[in-house]
């Protein structure tokens, strides 16, 4: 077995996540795996320690986080020389309060020993990178990019933790706070041969499963799902809020859904805020999301 390179991303605002490395050590310690470590100081931190690690003799490197940790160092990756991508394999061991696209593949963080075990056999899967791009800018996402109310959320629930730090009370206050926000915006778009240019409340490009709004995608066959969500009446919300916990969105009246191989371009989104794997990015229109079919090598349970 190689010897891997690990990047620990402990959850933020939890205390004593040591512990959680503590486990996962003393797995590795009864497997004999050769590895060395380092833990990221920051979020931002895991795109930089990716490229340091990547550009020496591994060629497996393994993210203890959830997908916004997994998203840099995916982003760290894709920007080194091409033969360095070809040449690595990432692994993820789920340590998040995001886990969509470890889970979609079966791993759980309540199960370490099973997840090590999938990693030591190293069944290695091309995987669909998706890609958004304005100008000279382009930024990568394995999971989803969302534009509009659920990237507002996730804008809110970061400004909030900031003050608040506890993980719960960003969410409830967010939740508050969206109260005063708008709740749908005018957006132009392109799917396929449809032009789009109306209020929308959100749009979801998924490769994954996209947290539920993307049901059906599959991040290994080459395209993009998109579902168009429009403003519902109060009681439309609520009922879309519990059909997309039941996964049951795409049968909502206010959702439509798309399946395409081609790019989405983004004319204008009248300052929509953006995210990719749940994780805010600066990004204005015009824009496109596209994909890259089995652009990464990604260990899959055996």
């Amino acid at each position: 077995m190689s010897r891997w390179a690990i990047i620990y991303c402990p959850k933020q605002g939890v205390r004593r996540s040591q512990k959680r490395w503590e486990r996962i050590r003393e797995l590795l310690t009864a497997r004999q795996v050769n590895y060395d470590f380092v833990q990221s100081e920051s979020p931002d931190s895991v795109g930089r320690l990716t490229q340091m690690l990547c550009q020496q003799d591994y060629d497996t490197l393994i993210i203890v986080g959830g997908d916004s940790a997994l998203n840099r160092a995916v982003n760290g990756l894709l920007a080194l020389p091409d033969e360095v991508r070809q040449r690595m394999a990432i692994g993820v061991i789920p340590n998040g309060r995001g886990n969509d696209f470890a889970t979609f593949w079966g791993f759980d963080e309540d199960k370490d020993e099973q997840t090590i075990e999938w990693l030591i056999n190293r069944r290695v899967r091309p995987v669909d990178v998706g890609y958004v791009k304005a100008q000279d800018e382009t930024r990568f996402f394995l999971n989803c990019v969302n534009v509009g109310l659920v990237a507002n959320i996730m804008k809110l629930k970061y400004k909030t933790r900031r003050i608040f730090g506890l993980s719960a009370l960003s969410y409830l206050s967010s939740m508050l706070l969206l109260l005063f926000q708008r709740l749908e915006t005018r957006m132009h778009l392109r799917i396929n041969e449809d032009e789009i240019d109306r209020k929308l409340m959100t749009v979801c490009v998924g490769s994954c499963r996209g947290y539920g709004q993307t049901p059906s995608a599959v991040p290994y066959n080459g395209m993009l799902d998109v579902s168009v969500v429009s403003h519902p009446e109060v009681t439309r919300l609520m009922e879309g809020m519990w059909m997309l916990l039941t996964g049951r969105f795409l049968n909502h009246k206010n959702v439509r859904p798309y399946r395409t191989a081609r790019r989405i371009r983004f004319f204008e989104t009248h300052g929509a805020a953006v995210s990719t794997d749940g994780m805010v990015i600066p990004m204005s229109a015009p824009f496109e999301v596209g994909i890259l079919p089995e652009h990464l090598n990604f260990i899959i349970p055996s």
